[in-house]
């Protein structure tokens, strides 16, 4: 496992994934989308607004997913000191608050016309836009430092602590009396929505998953050119320094390092 965690191994993994990816995600979200706006049949109570829910529930179930995943990338860094943790962490974050802040804004399109506000204090929303105040609060902690090791940690503390809201999302309408209907996919003896309902839902959360996938491994194979290029950089400027003040022990040593790092 560990082995698939080396930068080297990631790049070229990821490399030959990504326009399989692309291609997939790309057919999902084709198809998922002809069935959500054409395919699928008017609910005889929402009518057309029902289509909403084909980009709201899947956005929503992104939005706890990516969360979760921050979260565990934040433990793994904090334990192992994987760099490649922290940098998935870091890339998951931004593509987690867009989820949720789709959902959020999906959600008020179709309260409006059903409930007639564009919001309200239901635990359920008010749990998902903890979530969005929690990852835009990842994101801010992990910049603010000046040493990016204190930022990892920092945001890692704040993404461990901030799981115990994903269950509060999950089970809210259980727990409390909410305007939001209980599980219809994920519960107990099958789902309860209809296969022409279904059908679309799943497709959609699959396009929308693999959406994350490649923004993730973009982001996280940008990170990682990027710091080669500074280290290239700085090792550059190590060999100019030490041949304009001729410290010939000190350029041999580094030239000899480069090589040996380089078997």
């Amino acid at each position: 496992m560990h082995r698939f965690a080396k930068p080297s191994v990631f790049l070229k993994l990821t490399g030959a994934m990504m326009p399989w990816m692309v291609a997939l995600t790309v057919i999902l979200t084709v198809v998922g989308l002809y069935l959500a706006l054409i395919g699928s049949p008017v609910d005889y109570q929402q009518g057309n607004t029902v289509r909403i829910m084909y980009i709201h529930v899947p956005a929503a179930w992104m939005g706890l997913f990516c969360y979760v995943g921050m979260a565990l990338c934040g433990a793994m860094s904090l334990i192992w000191k994987h760099p490649l943790a922290d940098i998935c962490a870091r890339a998951t974050a931004p593509v987690g608050a867009t989820f949720t802040a789709l959902t959020l804004i999906t959600g008020s399109l179709w309260g409006e016309p059903m409930w007639g506000t564009w919001w309200v204090w239901d635990a359920r929303l008010t749990s998902m836009l903890i979530l969005l105040f929690l990852y835009l609060g990842y994101i801010a902690l992990v910049n603010a430092f000046d040493d990016p090791e204190r930022g990892s940690k920092a945001g890692s503390a704040l993404a461990l602590v901030g799981v115990v809201n994903v269950p509060i999302v999950k089970f809210s309408v259980d727990w409390w009396n909410t305007l939001h209907q209980p599980a219809s996919v994920a519960r107990m003896g099958g789902p309860s929505i209809d296969p022409s309902m279904l059908a679309p839902l799943l497709i959609m959360a699959f396009a929308f998953t693999g959406y994350y996938f490649i923004v993730l491994v973009l982001r996280v194979r940008l990170e990682l050119n990027q710091r080669r290029i500074r280290a290239l950089q700085l090792s550059g400027l190590f060999d100019e320094r030490a041949a304009a003040n001729g410290d010939d022990d000190a350029l041999a040593y580094d030239q000899g390092h480069n090589a040996g790092a380089g078997k």
